[in-house]
């Protein structure tokens, strides 16, 4: 059978063009070949497009079953660009369209570190400004880092819809919590639209949080890792830590705990710049202490953030060898070489390892880390000694995002780390799973912890 390409099928100059080429006989096309292209043609755009899964809280939010919370009422909103519904339709412009058929009004937006569109880099200060419509957009990432009375005033519910990457470090769920004491000082309902943990809601891991290292970047004793959605740390938070505000959460519909993100078939939007991809949330805890070392590169100035870990005296080999053999669960190191375009070795020829996820629902992010600096740190003493002597104005900074001084003093002062810093507050952690059960949303499943 001649089989015709997509250039056998374009006109071709006058002189070269005969009729026979636009002339489908059966010769070409088969009955049985134009049916299965009719098919394809017919499902394929359907498993391109199909719905997703999951109905996300701003889903239910605007349907009969919810809709009653918005009535009557003036409304403020904390967003930013991961802030769409399962049509990827913004939740601004959501509820803006829906105020016009029902009674109540949006009229505040609030902004989280990245500003409303996520366009800011990290720990850049955010100014107020207003929307196309002259909605004041209130800045929580700048001289106010959480809701003002003034900022509160004439506001009777205040809604979350920002997607989260489910690490303690990242700065979203800090916002939230700062919102939450707000509105309680200042009797303002406080909604959460819920979304996928897009990590899982069954992996717990890391260590917990010292109070006296709160700070953004981490503010609750919580496991650097949860397990939770933005709606069941809400719940967590509001109790136990005495919060007491109106608190009202909106489940997702759909979603269970084992699910990975892709499995919900809803679309990624990037939830700052170094979060590309869903996935991104594997490793973004898997190397981001190892960035703040300044050891290594971790993708950063290459096209995988946090996914890959090299430098130009690592052997990728022997480095991909040793990490294997330690049989970490869900995960595999595969020897990779990259030349990172800036930050850390910026066009120096690095050698290291690709991270590679084999099963979600077992691997364990943090844990992971320990791994990559224990091994970082036996097989390149010298290196790890001068990235730590380099880091120690960081030390603030590394014990609020590995938890706790002792692990600290391990990671800089003990020889074999990676084991002592897995098995570090074991007890707290177990004591963490039996708390966060009663908080966990039944229409999710059994809560993991493994």
């Amino acid at each position: 059978m001649q089989v015709l390409g997509l250039t056998d099928l374009l006109p071709q100059s006058p002189q070269k063009t005969q009729r026979k080429i636009y002339k489908f006989t059966p010769s070409v096309f088969s009955v049985g070949s134009v049916v299965i292209i009719c098919l394809l043609l017919y499902i394929l755009p359907v498993a391109v497009f199909a719905a997703p899964v999951v109905k996300l809280g701003i889903d239910r939010l605007v349907t009969e079953e919810y809709s009653y919370l918005l009535k009557g009422k003036r409304i403020g909103l904390i967003t930013n660009q991961t802030g769409v519904n399962s049509s990827l339709i913004s939740t601004v412009d959501v509820l803006k369209a829906y105020s016009k058929t029902k009674s109540f009004s949006l009229v505040a937006l609030f902004a989280p570190e990245h500003g409303i569109n996520g366009s800011i880099s990290a720990s850049q200060t955010i100014e107020d400004a207003f929307d196309a419509d002259h909605i004041p957009i209130y800045s929580l990432y700048g001289k106010n880092m959480r809701p003002t009375g003034e900022m509160l005033k004439g506001i009777d519910l205040l809604i979350y819809d920002i997607q989260d990457i489910g690490s303690r470090s990242y700065t979203y769920v800090s916002t939230m919590f700062y919102a939450m004491e707000a509105c309680a000082k200042n009797h303002v309902q406080f909604c959460v639209l819920d979304r996928p943990n897009p990590i899982n809601g069954v992996v717990v891991d890391g260590l917990l949080l010292d109070k006296k290292h709160r700070s953004t970047i981490g503010y609750v004793n919580v496991p650097y890792c949860h397990g939770m959605t933005a709606g069941e740390l809400a719940r967590y938070f509001n109790q136990e830590y005495n919060i007491g505000c109106q608190l009202i959460v909106i489940p997702m519909r759909g979603w269970s705990r084992k699910m990975t993100f892709k499995d919900t078939g809803l679309s990624w939007i990037p939830t700052s710049p170094y979060i590309p991809e869903a996935t991104t949330a594997y490793f973004y805890p898997t190397t981001g202490i190892l960035g703040e070392l300044q050891i290594v590169n971790t993708g950063l100035g290459y096209t995988m953030p946090f996914k890959i870990v090299g430098a130009p005296w690592i052997d990728a080999i022997l480095f991909a060898d040793q990490l294997n053999a330690q049989a970490f669960p869900g995960v595999f190191f595969r020897p990779f070489y990259f030349t990172p375009n800036f930050g850390r070795h910026a066009k120096e020829a690095c050698q290291g390892v690709l991270i590679v996820v084999t099963d979600p629902s077992v691997y364990k992010p943090v844990s992971t880390q320990f791994l990559l600096i224990g091994l970082l740190k036996s097989l390149y003493p010298a290196k790890f000694k001068d990235a730590v002597n380099a880091a120690k104005k960081q030390k603030s900074v590394l014990c609020t995002l590995l938890g706790n001084e002792e692990a600290y003093r391990i990671l800089t002062e003990e020889k074999h780390i990676a084991w002592k810093l897995c098995g570090l507050q074991s007890k707290e952690r177990s004591q963490f799973l039996s708390v966060r059960k009663k908080y966990l949303l039944d229409e999710y499943g059994s809560g993991g912890g493994n």
